[in-house]
Protein backbone atom coordinates (compact mmCIF):
# COMPACT_ATOMS: atom_id res chain seq x y z
CA UNK A 1 0.00 0.00 0.00
CA UNK A 2 1.34 3.26 -1.18
CA UNK A 3 1.16 6.37 1.47
CA UNK A 4 0.07 9.71 -0.07
CA UNK A 5 2.58 11.93 1.59
CA UNK A 6 1.04 15.25 -0.44
CA UNK A 7 0.21 18.17 1.42
CA UNK A 8 -3.38 17.95 0.80
CA UNK A 9 -3.36 14.66 2.43
CA UNK A 10 -1.47 15.70 5.30
CA UNK A 11 -3.97 18.67 5.64
CA UNK A 12 -6.41 16.25 5.96
CA UNK A 13 -5.26 14.70 8.23
CA UNK A 14 -4.47 17.30 10.53
CA UNK A 15 -8.12 18.59 9.96
CA UNK A 16 -9.32 15.02 11.06
CA UNK A 17 -7.41 14.27 13.89
CA UNK A 18 -8.82 17.52 14.91
CA UNK A 19 -12.33 16.98 14.64
CA UNK A 20 -12.08 13.55 16.47
CA UNK A 21 -10.07 15.47 19.46
CA UNK A 22 -12.41 18.25 19.63
CA UNK A 23 -15.28 15.19 19.12
CA UNK A 24 -13.74 13.39 22.08
CA UNK A 25 -13.49 16.77 24.46
CA UNK A 26 -17.01 16.94 23.80
CA UNK A 27 -18.11 13.76 24.70
CA UNK A 28 -15.86 13.20 27.78
CA UNK A 29 -16.17 16.81 29.20
CA UNK A 30 -19.91 16.26 30.37
CA UNK A 31 -19.01 13.05 32.25
CA UNK A 32 -16.13 14.16 34.11
CA UNK A 33 -17.84 17.48 35.25
CA UNK A 34 -20.64 15.36 36.24
CA UNK A 35 -17.99 13.41 38.76
CA UNK A 36 -16.16 16.43 39.79
CA UNK A 37 -19.24 18.36 40.70
CA UNK A 38 -20.60 15.05 42.92
CA UNK A 39 -17.76 15.15 44.41
CA UNK A 40 -17.08 18.49 45.40
CA UNK A 41 -18.63 20.22 48.15
CA UNK A 42 -21.92 22.48 48.05
CA UNK A 43 -20.24 25.56 48.82
CA UNK A 44 -17.98 25.24 46.05
CA UNK A 45 -20.61 24.07 43.42
CA UNK A 46 -22.54 26.99 44.39
CA UNK A 47 -19.83 29.54 44.26
CA UNK A 48 -19.37 28.27 40.85
CA UNK A 49 -16.01 27.15 41.40
CA UNK A 50 -15.94 23.87 39.84
CA UNK A 51 -15.32 23.83 36.24
CA UNK A 52 -13.23 20.42 35.62
CA UNK A 53 -11.70 19.36 38.31
CA UNK A 54 -13.65 18.60 42.11
CA UNK A 55 -13.72 21.08 44.40
CA UNK A 56 -13.05 20.44 48.29
CA UNK A 57 -13.24 16.77 47.57
CA UNK A 58 -16.02 15.25 50.08
CA UNK A 59 -17.63 11.76 49.00
CA UNK A 60 -20.85 13.07 51.19
CA UNK A 61 -23.23 13.32 48.14
CA UNK A 62 -22.40 9.11 47.40
CA UNK A 63 -22.97 8.62 51.43
CA UNK A 64 -26.74 10.48 51.17
CA UNK A 65 -27.29 8.50 48.38
CA UNK A 66 -26.46 5.04 49.00
CA UNK A 67 -27.52 6.05 52.64
CA UNK A 68 -31.26 6.52 51.52
CA UNK A 69 -31.91 3.06 49.86
CA UNK A 70 -33.58 4.42 46.91
CA UNK A 71 -31.22 4.99 44.43
CA UNK A 72 -29.56 1.81 45.52
CA UNK A 73 -32.52 -0.43 45.00
CA UNK A 74 -33.67 1.73 41.70
CA UNK A 75 -30.31 0.91 40.20
CA UNK A 76 -30.75 -2.77 40.88
CA UNK A 77 -33.96 -2.31 39.48
CA UNK A 78 -32.75 -0.87 35.81
CA UNK A 79 -30.26 -3.95 35.78
CA UNK A 80 -32.84 -6.50 36.23
CA UNK A 81 -35.05 -4.78 33.77
CA UNK A 82 -32.11 -3.73 31.02
CA UNK A 83 -30.86 -7.33 31.30
CA UNK A 84 -34.08 -9.10 30.94
CA UNK A 85 -35.22 -7.00 28.42
CA UNK A 86 -32.27 -7.37 25.71
CA UNK A 87 -32.46 -10.81 26.31
CA UNK A 88 -36.18 -10.86 25.08
CA UNK A 89 -36.00 -8.78 22.85
CA UNK A 90 -32.88 -10.21 20.97
CA UNK A 91 -35.04 -13.77 20.88
CA UNK A 92 -37.95 -11.84 19.46
CA UNK A 93 -36.38 -9.94 16.94
CA UNK A 94 -33.65 -12.97 16.14
CA UNK A 95 -36.87 -15.30 15.25
CA UNK A 96 -38.76 -12.89 13.42
CA UNK A 97 -35.78 -11.24 11.52
CA UNK A 98 -34.26 -15.08 10.35
CA UNK A 99 -37.38 -16.09 8.44
CA UNK A 100 -37.77 -12.77 7.09
CA UNK A 101 -34.51 -13.10 5.20
CA UNK A 102 -34.94 -15.78 3.14
CA UNK A 103 -36.51 -16.54 -0.04
CA UNK A 104 -40.26 -16.08 -0.27
CA UNK A 105 -40.87 -20.14 -1.36
CA UNK A 106 -39.29 -21.08 1.84
CA UNK A 107 -41.81 -18.71 3.89
CA UNK A 108 -45.16 -18.25 3.54
CA UNK A 109 -46.74 -14.55 2.98
CA UNK A 110 -43.29 -13.06 3.74
CA UNK A 111 -44.37 -10.18 1.58
CA UNK A 112 -47.36 -9.50 3.87
CA UNK A 113 -45.50 -9.90 7.24
CA UNK A 114 -42.70 -7.20 5.51
CA UNK A 115 -45.33 -4.73 5.20
CA UNK A 116 -46.70 -4.97 8.64
CA UNK A 117 -43.29 -4.42 9.72
CA UNK A 118 -42.16 -1.86 7.88
CA UNK A 119 -45.88 -0.12 8.89
CA UNK A 120 -45.32 0.11 12.61
CA UNK A 121 -42.44 2.96 11.68
CA UNK A 122 -44.65 5.38 10.81
CA UNK A 123 -48.04 4.49 12.59
CA UNK A 124 -48.08 4.17 16.40
CA UNK A 125 -51.40 3.22 18.54
CA UNK A 126 -50.55 6.06 21.18
CA UNK A 127 -49.96 6.36 25.07
CA UNK A 128 -53.91 6.07 25.27
CA UNK A 129 -54.72 2.45 23.36
CA UNK A 130 -50.90 1.39 24.74
CA UNK A 131 -51.89 1.76 28.16
CA UNK A 132 -55.28 0.05 27.97
CA UNK A 133 -53.96 -3.24 26.33
CA UNK A 134 -51.63 -3.15 28.74
CA UNK A 135 -54.00 -2.68 32.11
CA UNK A 136 -56.21 -5.14 30.30
CA UNK A 137 -53.20 -7.84 29.72
CA UNK A 138 -53.26 -7.58 33.69
CA UNK A 139 -49.10 -6.09 33.20
CA UNK A 140 -49.86 -2.90 35.83
CA UNK A 141 -47.28 -2.73 38.04
CA UNK A 142 -44.70 -5.19 36.59
CA UNK A 143 -41.47 -5.61 35.16
CA UNK A 144 -43.33 -7.07 31.98
CA UNK A 145 -45.53 -4.03 31.50
CA UNK A 146 -42.14 -2.40 30.46
CA UNK A 147 -40.38 -4.82 28.60
CA UNK A 148 -43.39 -6.37 26.52
CA UNK A 149 -44.60 -3.40 24.53
CA UNK A 150 -41.67 -2.24 23.19
CA UNK A 151 -40.06 -5.41 22.69
CA UNK A 152 -39.69 -5.14 19.31
CA UNK A 153 -37.68 -2.31 17.43
CA UNK A 154 -38.55 -1.85 13.74
CA UNK A 155 -35.19 -0.07 12.99
CA UNK A 156 -33.28 -3.31 15.04
CA UNK A 157 -35.18 -6.05 13.08
CA UNK A 158 -33.71 -4.47 9.43
CA UNK A 159 -30.44 -4.26 10.92
CA UNK A 160 -30.94 -8.20 11.97
CA UNK A 161 -32.59 -9.40 8.94
CA UNK A 162 -30.11 -7.34 6.69
CA UNK A 163 -27.05 -9.27 8.28
CA UNK A 164 -29.04 -12.45 7.96
CA UNK A 165 -29.59 -12.08 4.14
CA UNK A 166 -25.53 -11.39 3.90
CA UNK A 167 -24.89 -14.92 5.23
CA UNK A 168 -24.38 -16.96 1.72
CA UNK A 169 -27.37 -19.23 1.27
CA UNK A 170 -24.73 -22.20 0.63
CA UNK A 171 -23.94 -23.04 4.06
CA UNK A 172 -28.09 -23.72 4.80
CA UNK A 173 -28.41 -25.70 1.66
CA UNK A 174 -25.24 -27.41 3.15
CA UNK A 175 -27.00 -28.14 6.46
CA UNK A 176 -29.85 -29.64 4.87
CA UNK A 177 -28.16 -31.78 2.67
CA UNK A 178 -26.67 -33.22 5.80
CA UNK A 179 -30.02 -33.32 7.57
CA UNK A 180 -30.60 -30.27 9.53
CA UNK A 181 -33.97 -28.72 10.08
CA UNK A 182 -34.35 -25.10 10.13
CA UNK A 183 -34.05 -24.61 14.03
CA UNK A 184 -30.53 -26.01 13.88
CA UNK A 185 -29.61 -23.69 10.88
CA UNK A 186 -30.90 -20.78 12.95
CA UNK A 187 -29.44 -22.09 16.46
CA UNK A 188 -26.35 -23.74 15.13
CA UNK A 189 -25.13 -21.98 12.08
CA UNK A 190 -27.35 -18.08 11.95
CA UNK A 191 -26.58 -16.89 15.23
CA UNK A 192 -22.68 -17.86 15.73
CA UNK A 193 -22.31 -16.17 12.53
CA UNK A 194 -24.17 -13.26 14.22
CA UNK A 195 -21.63 -11.85 17.25
CA UNK A 196 -21.26 -8.72 15.55
CA UNK A 197 -25.14 -7.98 14.53
CA UNK A 198 -26.20 -9.61 18.06
CA UNK A 199 -24.24 -6.84 19.98
CA UNK A 200 -25.06 -4.03 17.36
CA UNK A 201 -29.13 -4.85 18.62
CA UNK A 202 -28.35 -5.89 21.66
CA UNK A 203 -26.40 -2.73 22.56
CA UNK A 204 -29.38 -0.44 21.04
CA UNK A 205 -32.20 -2.48 23.37
CA UNK A 206 -30.02 -2.21 26.00
CA UNK A 207 -29.17 2.14 26.18
CA UNK A 208 -33.34 2.05 25.50
CA UNK A 209 -34.21 0.11 28.24
CA UNK A 210 -31.81 1.74 30.32
CA UNK A 211 -32.48 4.98 29.51
CA UNK A 212 -36.01 4.66 29.42
CA UNK A 213 -38.22 6.32 32.22
CA UNK A 214 -41.63 7.36 30.63
CA UNK A 215 -42.95 3.67 30.46
CA UNK A 216 -42.00 3.54 33.96
CA UNK A 217 -44.16 6.47 35.35
CA UNK A 218 -46.65 5.44 32.97
CA UNK A 219 -46.89 1.80 34.31
CA UNK A 220 -45.50 1.34 37.84
CA UNK A 221 -47.59 2.40 40.94
CA UNK A 222 -44.82 0.65 43.47
CA UNK A 223 -42.13 3.27 44.31
CA UNK A 224 -39.84 0.23 45.03
CA UNK A 225 -39.86 -1.23 41.44
CA UNK A 226 -38.90 2.17 39.97
CA UNK A 227 -35.98 2.35 37.62
CA UNK A 228 -32.98 4.44 38.09
CA UNK A 229 -34.15 7.11 35.48
CA UNK A 230 -37.33 7.69 36.74
CA UNK A 231 -35.32 8.56 40.23
CA UNK A 232 -33.10 11.22 38.42
CA UNK A 233 -36.77 12.75 36.70
CA UNK A 234 -37.83 12.89 39.98
CA UNK A 235 -34.99 14.45 41.74
CA UNK A 236 -34.72 16.44 38.73
CA UNK A 237 -37.91 17.56 38.90
CA UNK A 238 -38.20 18.40 42.91
CA UNK A 239 -35.34 20.59 42.86
CA UNK A 240 -37.05 22.33 39.83
CA UNK A 241 -40.41 23.04 41.83
CA UNK A 242 -38.06 24.24 44.91
CA UNK A 243 -36.56 26.33 42.69
CA UNK A 244 -39.81 28.08 41.09
CA UNK A 245 -40.97 28.39 44.52
CA UNK A 246 -38.01 29.67 46.30
CA UNK A 247 -38.26 32.40 43.24
CA UNK A 248 -42.09 33.06 43.89
CA UNK A 249 -41.25 33.92 47.43
CA UNK A 250 -43.09 30.83 48.71
CA UNK A 251 -41.14 28.61 50.73
CA UNK A 252 -44.28 26.61 52.47
CA UNK A 253 -43.59 23.44 50.39
CA UNK A 254 -40.24 23.19 50.05
CA UNK A 255 -39.99 21.20 53.52
CA UNK A 256 -42.55 18.31 51.73
CA UNK A 257 -40.59 18.41 48.16
CA UNK A 258 -37.12 17.14 50.07
CA UNK A 259 -35.23 20.29 49.38
CA UNK A 260 -32.88 19.99 51.90
CA UNK A 261 -31.77 16.29 50.74
CA UNK A 262 -32.17 16.80 47.26
CA UNK A 263 -29.02 18.95 46.76
CA UNK A 264 -27.50 19.81 43.13
CA UNK A 265 -24.55 17.52 44.84
CA UNK A 266 -26.54 14.33 45.30
CA UNK A 267 -28.56 14.89 41.83
CA UNK A 268 -24.97 14.94 39.96
CA UNK A 269 -23.50 11.77 42.32
CA UNK A 270 -27.25 10.03 41.23
CA UNK A 271 -26.25 11.21 37.16
CA UNK A 272 -22.71 9.63 37.65
CA UNK A 273 -24.02 6.71 38.75
CA UNK A 274 -26.31 6.19 35.84
CA UNK A 275 -23.32 6.62 33.34
CA UNK A 276 -21.02 3.72 35.08
CA UNK A 277 -22.81 0.65 33.36
CA UNK A 278 -22.46 2.04 29.93
CA UNK A 279 -19.21 3.18 30.20
CA UNK A 280 -18.39 -0.18 31.12
CA UNK A 281 -20.30 -2.47 29.17
CA UNK A 282 -19.07 -0.42 25.74
CA UNK A 283 -15.83 -1.35 25.74
CA UNK A 284 -16.02 -4.92 25.65
CA UNK A 285 -18.82 -5.17 22.66
CA UNK A 286 -17.39 -1.95 20.79
CA UNK A 287 -15.35 -3.97 17.91
CA UNK A 288 -18.70 -5.61 17.34
CA UNK A 289 -20.94 -2.80 17.35
CA UNK A 290 -18.88 -1.14 14.25
CA UNK A 291 -18.85 -4.01 12.24
CA UNK A 292 -22.85 -4.77 12.79
CA UNK A 293 -23.55 -1.11 11.89
CA UNK A 294 -21.67 -1.13 8.92
CA UNK A 295 -23.65 -4.43 7.73
CA UNK A 296 -26.89 -3.08 8.52
CA UNK A 297 -26.09 0.03 6.57
CA UNK A 298 -24.56 -1.52 3.89
CA UNK A 299 -27.29 -4.31 3.30
CA UNK A 300 -30.39 -2.54 4.73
Amino acid sequence: MVKDNSWSSRLLDVIIFISLLLLMIITIYPIVYIFSVSVSSSTAYEAGLVRFLPVDFTLSAYRIVFAAGTVPRSFVNAVIYTAVYTVVSLALTTTMAYPLSRASSRVPFKAFFSVVVVVTMFFNAGIAPNYLVVRNLGLLDSMWALILPSAVSTYNLVVMRSFFQSVPETLEEAAFIDGANEITIFTKIMLPLSKAALATVGLFYGVYMWNSWFSAMLYLADSSKFPLQLIIRQIIMQNQMAAELAAMGDTSMLDAIGESVNTETVKYATLFISVIPMVIVYPFIQKHFVKGVMVGGVKG
